[in-house]
């Protein structure tokens, strides 16, 4: 099977259960930020300095393929219950969050972004994982999404903000604010 199939040649494309939608439809939006974002987790994952959270960048990853796979799909799929993310994945992230917080002192202001590529990098994953949720939420407005996947990706970007700031404990990055 060729990579290309010249069928999208004309501005739009298949979704999953083999409707045609515009490239630019609000679902197309949605999957293609946590696409997006999924790049950026890979990103993370292969930088130097979290090679001890390969596991979970991993798992966050199979996690965010579930929301897209769940989101390239009709909304009345009946198989779309087995495409969502884990129903636990928001309480495992937020032991992740937990177990670094337990790490950092508190803030009580804002934080620059920035200080090493890394962080930076932490930074650009949370900002594309924010706008991934705002897509979704604005796809929730007019068809019914799933409520796993908004939540995992609110917890998300609080998981890649923390992390963001361990990083910068690890490193013995000044965080600026």
């Amino acid at each position: 099977m060729k990579i290309y199939t010249r069928t999208g040649d004309d501005g739009n494309t298949s979704l999953a259960g083999g409707q045609r939608v515009p490239k630019f439809h609000p679902r197309i939006e949605a999957y293609g930020s946590v696409d997006e974002l999924i790049s950026w987790i890979g990103l993370l994952r292969d930088t130097p300095g979290n090679e001890s959270r390969k596991k979970i960048l991993i798992y966050i990853e199979h996690q965010l393929m579930k929301c897209a796979s769940g989101l390239a799909n009709a909304a009345d799929d009946s198989k779309l219950a087995e495409l969502l993310p884990d129903m636990d994945c928001t309480s495992v992230v937020e032991e992740e969050i937990d177990r670094m917080e337990a790490r950092l002192t508190p803030i009580k202001t804002f934080i620059l972004p920035g200080g090493h590529i890394l962080v930076s990098y932490c930074h650009i994953a949370r900002c594309v994982c924010r706008r991934a949720e705002r897509s979704v939420l604005r796809l929730n407005s007019t068809e019914n999404i799933p409520d796993i996947i908004f939540k995992f990706l609110n917890r998300l970007s609080d998981y890649l903000f923390v992390l963001s700031r361990l990083v910068s404990l690890e490193l013995d990055v000044e965080e600026i604010s």
